[in-house]
């Protein structure tokens, strides 16, 4: 990282033209940041009116904001605008809530219970495959929708120990919270809720439907275990948590936030990775077979254990070089409580400071051929000088994922067991086109014809 002068300005746009990024970041997200990067530099201005934006593209920079001084940065744009959606879940709280709600949700995700559910997240994988396998020599499959589906239904079985599968809107409902989420950024939340926008009604229905979704699921756990819980699980727990606020109004909209927060993040970013990998295997033939072979030769034709995780070495190498290309969290933004320095510039309190690791995965200096899918850079016998905060698939600091190890489970069991049995093939035609939302979807879904491996 080069040195600069402390009383140093980051490049940018500059009047209208910072208006201008604006307003092409809510129509094109990646490319304003991808073009920022590669026309300015590592640290850039994007904005300075109405709100100032500060981009910041080196390791030592995300370092910086998400741990060394994470405490002066707080959540900021997009997550800030989708409070209005999403409440004060553990991705939007701040403050001694949000540590109150960490504390809550961290036992859940230990890594012996999170072990203890390997058998769970298997067997769901092999219904994932048997569905496709179905489907085998018939029209294509939105194996982004199958995704989706999975990954509720492990969700819901290792998280919250309830069949989702029981709530068929559910998936619809979250469409519905996702688009709002982004809409609030676009507009920056100057849109009153009440302005019968059809985006705006659609999501409203859709957060009614999950209120009711989350109270049937309150009550059907308070029934079946009595008013004093006891599970292990985070519905079990969120319950526990909750009754002890004062208020009882506020403790349900607590527990509504918190589990709709839960479900979303908790199915998303694992959904979005498995779409990407299915698309990039299709397009690498020589990292399919490879992954067939491993899948073969570790499994045979038995379903993984979590001591699998360790042997699927190369599984779990494409998943980390996946997640490289297309994070599932594409964009980490904060907003500077008090001015601070970064990598020499002076940023000012009140600005939204922006880390993004789509762009910092593409780091030239960092990631040679960067464009290029390569799963070999992940290999733990490969010496590498490559800074850790180059990498941040899951955030880092405090807030780092607290359902990494059972999004990374999941990922690679699935990966292995379709791998073993099926090819996944994208019509020819059809444009992948990636879709910055919360998480990094791709765009309208992804068709692809099922057929047996070979």
């Amino acid at each position: 990282m080069t040195t600069t002068p402390i009383t140093a300005v980051p490049p940018g746009p500059t009047g209208a033209a910072s208006l201008g990024t604006l307003w092409k970041f809510g129509r094109d997200r990646l490319g304003v940041m991808s073009s920022s990067a590669s026309r300015h530099g590592d640290a850039v201005r994007l904005a300075t009116w109405p709100w100032p934006f500060y981009f910041f593209n080196d390791p030592e920079h995300a370092k910086h904001v998400l741990a060394d001084n994470n405490q002066n940065y707080h959540k900021g744009i997009g997550l800030v605008h989708a409070r209005r959606a999403l409440g004060d879940g553990l991705l939007t709280s701040e403050g001694e809530l949000w540590r109150e709600q960490r504390r809550a949700m961290q036992p859940v995700f230990q890594a012996k219970r999170i072990a203890g559910q390997a058998g769970v997240v298997a067997e769901e994988a092999a219904g994932l495959v048997e569905r496709l396998r179905a489907r085998a020599g018939g029209p294509p499959v939105d194996v982004v929708r199958e995704a989706t589906a999975l990954t509720l239904g492990v969700l819901g079985r290792t998280l919250l120990d309830t069949d989702l599968a029981e709530y068929s809107s559910i998936g619809q409902s979250f469409e519905a919270m996702q688009d709002q989420a982004m809409f609030e950024l676009a507009t920056m939340s100057m849109v009153p809720m009440w302005v019968p926008l059809p985006q705006q009604l659609r999501f409203r229905r859709a957060r009614r439907e999950l209120q009711t979704i989350v109270d049937q699921m309150v009550a059907d756990r308070t029934r079946r275990d009595g008013p004093g819980g006891g599970g292990d699980d985070a519905l079990s727990r969120l319950i526990q948590s909750t009754r002890k606020e004062a208020d009882p109004r506020r403790g349900q909209q607590r527990m509504r936030d918190e589990l709709v927060t839960l479900l979303l993040a908790g199915h998303e970013t694992t959904a979005s990775t498995l779409s990407w990998s299915f698309y990039l295997i299709d397009q690498h033939p020589q990292v399919r077979q490879r992954l067939h072979e491993e899948a073969v030769d570790v499994l045979g034709d038995r379903l993984p254990t979590y001591e699998d995780l360790r042997r699927l070495t190369y599984t779990s190498m494409v998943i980390e070089e996946v997640m490289r290309l297309y994070p599932p969290v594409w964009m980490l933004s904060r907003i500077a409580q008090g001015p601070d320095t970064i990598g020499g510039y002076e940023v000012p309190a009140g600005a939204n400071v922006l880390i993004c690791p789509y762009t910092l995965h593409r780091h030239p200096r960092f990631w040679p051929d960067p464009e290029r899918f390569d799963p070999e850079r992940f290999d733990p016998g490969r010496p590498t000088d490559r800074p850790r905060y180059a990498y941040v698939p899951f955030g880092a600091g405090p807030r780092f994922c607290v359902g990494n190890h059972l999004g990374m489970m999941e990922a690679v069991f699935v990966l292995a067991l379709v791998s073993r049995e099926l090819r996944l093939i994208k019509p020819t035609r059809y444009r992948v086109v990636p879709e910055p939302m919360l998480s990094l979807r791709i765009r309208g879904g992804l068709p692809m014809r099922v057929e047996p491996a070979r």
